[in-house]
């Protein structure tokens, strides 16, 4: 499919156009603050020789600052701001000046251990880093035309290049990203070495002999590096005692089950963690780190655009599946195992442990969009849908300052959103999705128009017969949405609109000419473990013929819908979750003083939505009562901990 250019697309929307000016009003500066505090990008600065001090943070916190770049170059796009161009143009100048000749770029060997390079690729993220420095280089030229940022990542880029033409299994990377950038930069310069790194990365993934024994060898080898760089500071704090960086919290605090660190070792171990237990044709189920395997999914499909790789796609359709029916939470979110930040078996899905890392989902929207790209399926642009919704807008508040790393989906004392964390990964995570919104509306193929997402926008696509596109849409509030196509000469398209997996009644009206069409029978499909089950979406065909406008109006009903998990998720026998079109529910006990809310049975016959001006900026909410009388509030689940701590379920008791 042809995606289009976020420029071709501006986003009018009542639901999503606050939420993307926060982000960038808001956001985008709140993080460089941060960055500046916790030192960061005082690293960069100690590289290049401008500045005296101790370099601090993770071996990869590089890469939270050219992320940030990423996201504000992607904000930039679309919402021109003199103070953004001002901080990118200096951390650019920065990043220049800290960049070795040959292209190199990681601030924790230059600074720690000058001379050594790819020594730990499985632990200490290097390739990584350089990864998320070549998609702020992609995103910076796309934005602004300029080639100063893509000149230091084509540079950094052909370094991985020349240094991996002929490296083995042992020379992929412990965390998939560098794919991704380097598969960006092949479609934006055309140079073929680019793609073919990234495909020999994923060619030779899981082949590593006695990868266990590779593994503990290179956590030793870190573990002895991070003594030195300890002592080191030690030092350096006893002639430096002015020596000062913010303090930062670490991440949420995770409930752990039994056994939980076990599991992770031998999850590492075996390469499960990294996805390196098996080379990529044969990964059919989703395992390990879960930012890993989207980011590892997201690389093979885009290798898959444009080349037959029929295999592989089957591979990643049956590991979706897999991921769908067994190993996905109610909102989305991945990964059930909180050391791991992982997958867990087959239907092990304790609301309470779940870890649900945010940029787990980022990652599985990044996947289901190059899926859908690359298929056509419904299923995919439904999935997006659903994750961005709930377990991705979960990981920013409202006033874009505060965030969550792991999301739980049942919390007993509360979790408190934080202005930064200690691995910072997901806040510009965020920030770059919000601020690439627009791209993941609308593709085209042929004389096919798809809608994957009903978000309010104008969209001009000027190379594809000159046709505009403009979507009103009253999501997620209410089900009805207008799409206006004109078409400037005679021509024959198809719309493809998406019917949701949660709708009722999917109904339409095309200049002025009723129509209807059922919902997909889910009757052969295998249940799934949370009840939302994005395999019932479709793409519904609307012919167009002719030249001028053409409206297309649409009415999704949306009832309340009771969503029953899979008899085999244990933790959750005898719960259910609640939603309505694409927004799940949960409840805080800041709105429900008088209810027990992990206990008390909730009357499924009293159950209406409504929406509360008042609340949380404003927002519809699902009301009821318990079987004993006592009032409920279910309020999103994304707009959960906005006002502090608060005991919160999205698994509910309910007769009926």
């Amino acid at each position: 499919m042809n995606e289009l250019n976020p420029k071709q697309v501006k986003i009018d929307d009542a639901f999503w156009s606050p939420k993307l000016r926060v982000n960038a009003v808001n956001s985008i500066f709140h993080q460089w603050e941060m960055l500046e505090a916790s030192g960061c990008i005082d690293n960069f600065r100690i590289a290049a020789g401008e500045k005296q001090g101790f370099r601090v943070g993770w071996f990869f916190a590089d890469s939270d600052a050219t992320k940030w770049l990423d996201a504000a170059a992607r904000i930039e796009r679309n919402h021109h701001d003199a103070e953004l161009c001002r901080l990118m143009d200096g951390f650019i100048d920065l990043l220049a000046r800290a960049q070795m000749p040959d292209g190199y770029l990681f601030t924790y060997n230059q600074i720690h251990f000058p001379g050594q390079r790819w020594v730990n690729l499985q632990v200490e993220h290097e390739l990584y880093c350089h990864g998320h420095l070549i998609e702020a280089g992609v995103s910076h030229f796309e934005a602004t035309g300029q080639e100063k940022m893509l000149m230091i990542a084509r540079k950094a880029a052909d370094l991985i290049v020349h240094d991996f033409e002929d490296g083995g299994p042992k020379s992929t990377p412990g965390h998939e990203e560098i794919e991704i950038a380097l598969l960006q930069l092949f479609m934006v310069t055309g140079h073929e070495p680019y793609r073919q790194t990234a495909r020999h990365f994923l060619e030779v993934r899981g082949k590593i002999p006695f990868f266990g024994i590779s593994l503990i060898k290179q956590f030793s080898s870190n573990a002895r590096r991070e003594k030195l760089i300890a002592k080191r500071l030690t030092d350096y704090k006893s002639t430096h005692p002015d020596l000062a960086v913010g303090k930062i919290p670490a991440m949420n605090e995770a409930k752990r089950p039994p056994f939980s660190l076990l599991r992770f070792y031998l999850s590492g171990l075996s390469g499960k963690y990294f996805q390196q237990h098996r080379p990529i044709r044969e990964q059919k189920v989703p395992v390990g780190h879960s930012v890993r395997f989207g980011y590892l999914e997201t690389a093979e499909a885009m290798l898959l655009r444009g080349e037959k790789g029929e295999k592989l796609l089957q591979t990643m359709e049956i590991a979706w599946e897999r991921m769908v029916t067994r190993r996905m939470d109610v909102t989305g979110g991945l990964g059930a195992q909180p050391d791991s930040e992982g997958f867990g078996r087959d239907y092990e899905l304790d609301p309470e442990v779940a870890y649900n890392e945010t940029c787990a989902a980022i990652a599985s929207l990044y996947w289901n969009w190059q899926l859908a790209c690359l298929t056509g399926k419904a299923r995919y642009s439904d999935l997006f849908e659903w994750q961005l919704y709930n377990a991705v807008s979960v990981g920013v508040g409202l006033e874009g300052k505060n965030y969550f790393y792991n999301n739980p989906t049942l919390c007993r004392d509360g979790i408190t959103r934080q202005p930064w964390y200690s691995i910072p990964c997901c806040p510009s995570n965020i920030a770059r999705t919000y601020a690439d919104l627009g791209k993941y509306v609308i593709t085209y193929e042929g004389q096919d128009l798809f809608i994957h997402q009903y978000i309010g926008c104008e969209a001009g696509l000027a190379e594809w017969n000159g046709l505009r596109v403009e979507i009103k849409s009253e999501l997620p509030v209410n089900g009805r949405v207008v799409i206006k196509v004109n078409m400037p000469r005679p021509q024959a398209i198809t719309v493809k609109l998406r019917s949701p997996s949660w709708v009722s009644q999917f109904s339409m009206n095309v200049d002025g000419n009723p129509l209807s069409a059922d919902p997909m029978s889910s009757s052969e499909l295998e249940p799934t473990a949370t009840g939302c089950d994005p395999r019932k979406a479709e793409f519904v065909s609307i012919p167009l013929l002719g030249e001028g406008n053409h409206t297309l109006e649409i009415q999704m009903k949306m009832p309340i819908r009771v969503l029953r998990p899979h008899p085999k998720v244990k933790a959750l026998r005898g719960k259910v979750a609640i939603s309505r079109g694409p927004v799940v529910f949960c409840l805080e006990n800041i709105d429900n003083a008088r209810t027990d809310i992990f206990n008390d049975v909730v009357d499924a016959k009293t159950l209406e939505y409504e929406y509360l001006n008042g609340l949380l900026g404003g927002t519809g909410c699902v009301a009821g009562r318990t079987i004993g009388g006592n009032p409920v509030l279910f309020i999103p689940y994304a707009l959960r901990g906005n006002r502090g701590a608060s005991a919160m379920t999205t698994w509910v008791r309910i007769n009926g």
